[in-house]
């Protein structure tokens, strides 16, 4: 009887240590061939030792692990200092010899400190962050769940970049797209005549908003199965987490220019003609945009408020992307974000940005005020709005407001 239970024991013991290998192998498998060929890295918080300062070489099998942190902390060793493949996504002509790369995992070491104001400004930014979401008097729905309470569906806006390290929560309409192209630059899932792709401004806009060139939090199920939520926590407490975002009538405003008066036909299948029927009088909407357009018909601002407000709305689908609340696409009362940017301090937010992150020789910025939509125009666009509205918009608003630290608009909403 004594045999029989030692047998049980070693083949659940062989078992246990035959699953073990056959993770670590899937994730050597899945991060160099699923993921653009980018090995693993933990992030720009300590610098990488000299070259010559070479770390002996170990076994990557790991012994008796006490518990899963331990398991998927190894998940997040540097990866190794061998060239890879170059990335499954060619933008260039290939030459004729195929070279070759290693991956720049250089961070600059900087010599002077970040100005005291800049540090100040974020220090302010993320308490304000914790105040709100630990204060019961502010209520908004999801405040109170867990992490492991967010569907993954809610995750997509999560980009992660293992090479340096960060996690970005892309809001749209808040920069988010030159924000994908500094984060195309640093996985270097791109290559221009095979090397990475160097300057943001040269990725183009179709590749930009592609979802194949972004690892994201939902993706992790495929990759990792059971061990995903876990792996997601280990990332979010080591990395450097970050998000833009802006005053939320600014936002709307710059989502209704984007979307809806200018040529659309997504948007304007999906949400203008849905407009137009409900409340501007237009039972039979032109079939298409250009028609709409050579009409002179689309919907107005006042509209789109009232689209906004119309809970038959969400009853029929979740607000998109363009125009739903940041705290419903970033989880800030989940995820403890280490900075907070916001689009009216872009340049200076994104300069330190950078440098904290410590890519600023690696990529810069791509500022631009095109066609910017500027918050002093509130008043002109909000005209057409009933005040009621205007009020019933603040407190749909509202927890983006207060947790981001934008003042209520009281000169829209006490006339």
């Amino acid at each position: 009887m004594g045999t029989s239970r030692m047998f049980r024991i070693f083949v659940v013991l062989g078992s246990a240590f035959m699953i073990l290998l056959i993770i670590i192998y899937w994730d050597d498998v899945g991060a160099s061939h699923l993921y653009l060929h980018t090995p693993v890295s933990p992030g720009p918080k300590t610098p990488h030792p000299p070259l010559q300062q070479q770390r002996p070489q170990t076994s990557r099998t790991p012994s008796f692990l006490s518990d899963i942190d331990a398991f998927v902390n190894q998940f997040l060793e540097p990866g190794s200092d061998e060239p890879t493949d170059p990335a499954p996504v060619e933008t260039g002509n290939q030459s004729e010899k195929e070279e070759r790369y290693i991956p720049r995992r250089e961070w600059k070491i900087h010599l002077t400190p970040i100005a005291a104001e800049l540090r100040e400004r974020q220090e302010q930014r993320r308490k304000l962050l914790q105040e709100i979401c630990t204060n019961d008097s502010v209520v908004f729905p999801g405040k109170n769940r867990s992490f492991d309470d967010i569907p993954n569906k809610e995750l997509d806006h999560l980009i992660v970049d293992d090479r340096h390290g960060i996690i970005y929560c892309y809001v749209p309409k808040v920069a988010c797209s030159n924000w994908k192209r500094i984060m195309i630059v640093l996985s270097e899932s791109l290559l221009h005549d095979g090397v990475p792709q160097r300057d943001p401004l040269a990725i183009p806009r179709d590749l930009v908003h592609n979802s194949s060139m972004h690892f994201t939090f939902n993706k992790f199920w495929k990759r990792y199965g059971k061990f995903a939520r876990h792996l997601m926590k280990v990332k979010l407490k080591k990395y450097t987490k970050f998000l833009f975002v802006r005053d939320p009538f600014v936002r709307l405003i710059s989502a209704y220019r984007n979307k809806f008066e200018m040529r659309n036909e997504d948007f304007y299948r999906r949400f203008a003609q849905v407009m137009l029927r409900r409340y501007a009088n237009q039972p039979t909407p032109p079939a298409s945009v250009d028609e709409a357009f050579s009409l002179g018909i689309h919907p107005s601002f006042s509209h789109f408020i009232q689209y906004l407000l119309d809970p038959q709305t969400e009853k029929e689908m979740p607000f998109n992307e363009h125009w739903r609340q940041v705290y419903r696409l970033c989880h800030p009362c989940q995820i403890q974000y280490d900075f907070v940017g916001h689009l009216e301090t872009a340049e200076d937010d994104a300069e330190h940005l950078l440098r904290q992150l410590r890519v600023d020789n690696v990529v810069e910025f791509p500022t631009s005020h095109k066609n910017l939509t500027s918050s002093s125009w509130e008043a002109d666009w909000f005209s057409t709005v009933p005040a009621e509205a205007r009020k019933e918009l603040y407190k749909l608003y509202e927890p983006d407001f207060r947790l981001f630290g934008y003042d209520r608009p009281d000169s829209l909403l006490n006339e």
